[in-house]
């Protein structure tokens, strides 16, 4: 029956694998960012247009010379060369640019671009020569009709037409820049020959500026045409059609692809469907089976009350301290040793809560469960167990199994006896920082013998469920140091307050891993130094001053009494507790100084 029952339940499993396979199949094929890149794709021909665009307009400035600089006629073609090396880039991720259609739009537009380059280069060399001669046209003028104002023994009469027809050319010149005609090129031509007559009625001094003007006006006369043709054939030029044509072979690709992708969805539907039907009734299986898992638990808990009487007592004596605690605070009269006491109490207390936490979930998974299985198949066979262990496959692995669950449940028992000490370990502690603050006002330090490394590690240990849950990774820069003779709960008491510390700097970290480095080393041959580092937010500045201050605190929830505790215990022992800081967001270290005094030493 029960061979059976599994049976069908790993029948199930089987097919709630299948369908969760099919579903992971079809949502990463209806998945995938071709919508994204679509989008993309076509947001990179929008920019392409626009600089096509700017090109034309930045043609037409140089063209009526509102622009000398001709940067402007290569910034946008270096532009949508690199926007045009990008979208080969994405569409050949794809694998859409094999397509015939695709190779003819990006031939077509790679040619069109050519040409346009083309004919951009010989406007710019044409254009550049015209514009040269159109604006040092006033100049020339200039320096024939000045002196044509001094000029001696010629008549007046004749002179005055000789400057009508100087400046009638010059005006001619300059329309045709503007409106080019055979109408304004037969009037230069007119003003050329009057201004080759007029050239022998005046002395020799006017002949080089009159050439000189005739010269720059012929040049115009050539020139203006064939940079006026140079423009209609870039406008002629159809790069923007040719974007066009790209952009809409984009879109006919992503309707083609959203058919698909609502294909996948559909099934994905029905197969979800079906896995929720399947899930639903596994999930009335389980229920079930529930009922029976609950009778076997009822075998375990006389053992579980033993225990979780020890856990009460624990907690009941830890509550008698913190009520200690707080009535010694009051009868002193000292708000700041209070506020310090139950500020440390309170980061042992988290290390209390975990071993506490973690000893109830132990109970709750035991391993002892398996012996009320182990004891019903004993109980099936009352008569002929002998023959059962022989001879039965199950029998005979049921003396091993229970040698296995023996060794599991010492082990558990072990690890729960190991959490009850620390648990016993953290009340003791608790009860030494009471007691060395009954006695804040000048008693001397309880100096005993001390391993730093260990130290440092029931400081890690009170702080482990918390470093564990934000994810902190602990790093050890240990160097070689002698066992010395210190106030242990001093140091513990700065030790804990400082990890707790650098675990909430780092609680909004989240672009880089959260690490805290641990460092213990001897300087000076007589100062031991320990060091607390996060790679958290950071100290600003202006806190320097004010971080070890009664009272003051960065956090929300904070209260400013663990750092203004830590360095008071640091001076009690005739250290200092620095911090130092590149900045926020740079993190923090924090470090303590000692007098070293080794057992040696002290003996």
């Amino acid at each position: 029956m029960k061979i059976s029952r599994h049976r069908n339940l790993a029948l199930l499993a089987m097919v709630a694998l299948i369908l969760a396979s099919v579903l992971l199949f079809l949502y990463l094929k209806s998945s995938s960012d071709q919508t994204t890149t679509y989008t993309e794709s076509r947001d990179v021909i929008g920019r392409m247009k626009q600089l096509n665009a700017q090109w034309e307009t930045e043609i037409l400035k140089a063209r009526i010379t509102l622009n000398h600089n001709y940067d402007p006629l290569v910034t946008p073609l270096t532009e949508m060369t690199e926007l045009w090396q990008h979208f080969e880039s994405m569409e050949s991720n794809h694998g859409r640019n094999a397509s015939p259609e695709w190779k003819e739009s990006h031939d077509a537009y790679l040619a069109a671009i050519k040409e346009k380059t083309r004919l951009v280069e010989q406007f710019k060399s044409h254009n550049a020569v015209l514009r040269n001669s159109l604006a040092f046209l006033p100049t020339a003028e200039d320096d024939i009709q000045q002196p044509l104002t001094q000029v001696v023994g010629v008549d007046p009469l004749q002179l005055q037409n000789i400057a009508t027809d100087t400046y009638d050319l010059l005006l001619s010149s300059l329309e045709f820049a503007q409106v080019t005609s055979d109408e304004r090129a037969a009037d230069i031509l007119v003003g050329l020959n009057k201004l080759g007559v007029n050239q022998e009625r005046l002395p020799e001094a006017f002949h080089v500026p009159l050439d000189t003007l005739s010269n720059h006006v012929a040049l115009i006369l050539r020139e203006q045409p064939i940079v006026n043709g140079l423009l209609e054939k870039i406008e002629a030029v159809a790069v923007a059609q040719r974007l066009d044509n790209i952009n809409n072979l984009l879109n006919e690709d992503q309707q083609r692809a959203d058919a698909v992708n609502q294909r996948y969805h559909f099934f994905m539907l029905v197969f979800s469907v079906l896995l929720v039907l399947l899930l639903v009734y596994l999930a009335i299986r389980l229920m079930r089976s529930f009922s029976e898992i609950s009778r076997v638990n009822s075998a375990l808990q006389t053992a579980n009350n033993d225990l979780e009487q020890r856990v009460e007592e624990r907690t009941r004596e830890l509550k008698d301290t913190q009520s200690e605690l707080l009535d010694t605070a009051r009868q002193a009269g000292m708000a700041e040793i209070a506020t310090n006491v139950l500020h440390n109490v309170g980061n042992v207390l988290n290390s209390v809560n975990i071993s506490a936490d973690l000893v109830t979930r132990k109970l709750r998974n035991s391993k002892a469960l398996g012996l009320g299985k182990a004891m019903q198949l004993i109980n099936q066979h009352p008569h002929d167990l002998g023959t059962f262990l022989d001879d039965d496959e199950k029998g005979k692995l049921l003396p091993g199994y229970l040698n296995q669950l023996v060794e599991a449940i010492a082990l558990e028992h072990q690890g729960m006896a190991d959490e009850l000490a620390q648990l016993t370990k953290s009340v003791d502690h608790i009860k030494d920082i009471v007691s060395t603050q009954q006695s804040y006002a000048g008693a001397s330090s309880l100096l005993e013998p001390l391993h730093i490394s260990e130290l440092l590690e029931d400081a890690l240990r009170m702080n482990s469920g918390a470093l564990t849950r934000h994810h902190v990774t602990v790093v050890k820069d240990y160097a070689e140091v002698p066992q010395v003779m210190g106030d242990k709960h001093r140091l513990l008491l700065i030790l804990i307050n400082l990890i707790s510390n650098a675990k909430y700097a780092m609680s909004d970290l989240s672009n880089r891993p959260r690490q805290i480095t641990l460092g213990v080393k001897i300087v000076d041959a007589n100062l031991l130094q320990i060091s607390v580092k996060d790679d958290g937010e950071g100290i600003l500045e202006e806190n320097m001053t004010r971080i070890f201050a009664h009272g003051f605190t960065t956090r929300k929830d904070g209260h400013g009494f663990g750092l203004h505790s830590c360095a008071l215990a640091a001076i009690e022992m005739n250290g200092h507790l620095t911090a130092y800081s590149d900045g926020p967001g740079k993190g923090a270290r924090f470090t303590l100084q000692i007098p070293l005094k080794t057992v040696e030493d002290d003996a």
